[in-house]
């Protein structure tokens, strides 16, 4: 399957929608009025594209329409879908890895985002590239957590440093970072227990977390990635804004995208901060979590070939 294949199935139910929709819209042979880009409006926003993007898009297009630069309902799919692929692409870079010795991930978010199965998933995609891969279970709040990512392990078979439930979490990242070194991985990708962006006292935990793990790696964590729930809309945005403050966040993995016809929120979170994507989760299989690609993307977004 291509990565358009891939994205296409992921997104099918919000590109049904949002095409039809425009669709419904733009084949009327009569003018093309104000009314009209305010319904378009709407219509990308029932796809969780979000207020800002949403009016500025649909601004963008009525001002070429009036130009004479668009003329089909065809001409408005692909301008949106250009404008899309746009906001998508800002920021976006490959990841960052390490010079020498392991490249750290730190991977956070909250209870429910997918966070530990992501990282499954991810580990799976590495391991498939070539890479030696290890997993560090360092959320240590939940026993149901480290049995997870001990199950993802044996799935795709990479080792995995974890201890019991309860135990300190920074304690457990400090085993891994010095297994990764010991046993020349390529890749560590540590998990951490799920937080609420509210809760500050738990927040504050993940500061102490990578002052143990700089101690074996100092340039870590070379990535800090937010895995947030795409089907979750606006709540992503708060994520993103609060744990972006709370640890630096560098990227995100937004999962889900197949699971409501709202896929467009990445375009909500890219509209108010530029921060990169790397993937993008389409499905429940192992193979499912896919490499952010904003044309790719867009195109899939509004059921274009």
């Amino acid at each position: 399957m291509s990565l358009f294949d891939a994205f296409r199935r992921g997104l099918q139910r919000t590109a049904t929608v949002l095409h039809r929709s425009i669709e419904t819209l733009f084949t009327s042979t009569k003018a093309w009025d104000e009314d009209s880009y305010k319904k378009l409006e709407g219509a990308l926003v029932s796809a969780d594209i979000g207020f800002p993007a949403a009016k500025r898009i649909a601004g963008q297009l009525q001002e070429r329409y009036n130009l004479g630069k668009i003329k089909t309902g065809a001409d408005i799919l692909k301008s949106a879908a250009a404008e899309v692929a746009e906001i998508a692409a800002r920021g976006n870079r490959p990841l960052n890895t390490a010079k020498d010795g392991p490249t750290v991930i730190l991977v956070v978010g909250v209870n429910g985002a997918g966070k530990t199965t992501t990282i499954g998933k991810m580990a799976a995609r590495l391991k498939k590239d070539g890479f030696s891969v290890m997993l560090g279970a360092c959320d240590t709040f939940r026993a149901a957590a480290i049995d997870q990512l001990k199950l993802w392990g044996q799935r795709v078979d990479v080792p995995v440093i974890a201890s019991t439930h309860g135990s300190d979490a920074a304690a457990t990242a400090f085993d891994a970072c010095t297994a990764a070194k010991a046993r020349n991985i390529d890749f560590l990708i540590i998990d951490t227990a799920g937080r609420q962006h509210t809760r500050a006292d738990l927040m504050e935990e993940l500061p102490k977390l990578l002052r143990v793990l700089r101690k074996v790696i100092p340039e870590g964590p070379h990535e800090t990635l937010l895995v947030v729930d795409g089907s979750t809309g606006t709540n992503a945005l708060h994520q993103a804004r609060e744990f972006g403050a709370a640890v630096g966040v560098t990227g995100l993995c937004v999962t889900k995208l197949d699971g409501a016809g709202k896929g467009g929120v990445v375009v909500a979170i890219k509209e108010e901060n530029p921060l990169p994507v790397f993937f993008v989760g389409l499905g429940e299989q192992p193979g499912d979590l896919e490499p952010f690609d904003a044309e790719t993307y867009s195109k899939a977004l509004f059921d274009l070939d």
